[in-house]
């Protein structure tokens, strides 16, 4: 049996995340370094009681990690690790992905929104922040129609977040045995340009 041969160089799958900065945050990409940053923050109780329940393992955490790499690279977007400028300290993570849910009603392949913020960064306005910077992106260089995004009934203030940018409810269902509220959006189309006719020109 022969065996495959190695992909060429020029057939792997590289993407360069891009850097995006607002008045407080800067969105970069995950690098492994970061997996003590957010595997801190999804062992808190307080961050995960409605991201599954429970805390993640660091071994769930690395998984978690590396499929937010690879999803740039295969989809061509994906999640940022969110900094504060100020200090350059981690204070979450937010962007789109396309997770292929089992679910119903379905997605039907609308990417998805989320984010999450460690506990001391919560209540600053860092997470409308950052996905407003996500939407502006997406909107700016995929130009999708629709984005979703999932949240519990009992968490508030994602709900606040998803409203401030502009998403609103469209069904309730349960997921994984947990209920879950399913929100969209409409991409924002740029108004048209309008153009007057010149002035006549005088002779």
């Amino acid at each position: 049996m022969e065996e495959a041969a190695p992909p060429r160089e020029d057939e792997a799958l590289v993407v360069t995340v891009p850097s995006i900065e607002t008045e407080r945050l800067r969105l970069r990409g995950h690098r492994p370094e970061d997996l003590a940053d957010c595997a801190a923050m999804l062992a808190s109780p307080e961050v995960t009681r409605f991201i599954g329940g429970k805390p993640f393992s660091e071994e769930v955490v690395w998984t978690k990690l590396l499929r937010h790499i690879g999803h740039w690279s295969v989809m061509g977007f994906g999640f940022w690790v969110i900094e504060e400028k100020a200090t350059g300290s981690f204070v979450g993570e937010t962007g789109f992905v396309d997770f292929k849910r089992d679910i119903e009603p379905g997605l039907d392949g609308s990417p998805e929104i989320g984010w999450a913020l460690v506990p001391s960064a919560q209540g600053k306005g860092f997470a409308t922040e950052a996905a407003r910077a996500a939407i502006t992106w997406q909107e700016t260089h995929q130009a999708w129609p629709r984005t979703v995004c999932m949240i519990e009934p009992g968490n508030s203030a994602s709900i606040r977040v998803a409203e401030k940018c502009g998403y609103r409810e469209f069904a309730r269902t349960t997921y994984k045995d947990r209920p879950t509220i399913l929100l969209e959006r409409a991409r924002v189309a740029p108004a048209p340009v309008r153009e007057f006719p010149s002035p006549a020109t005088r002779s």
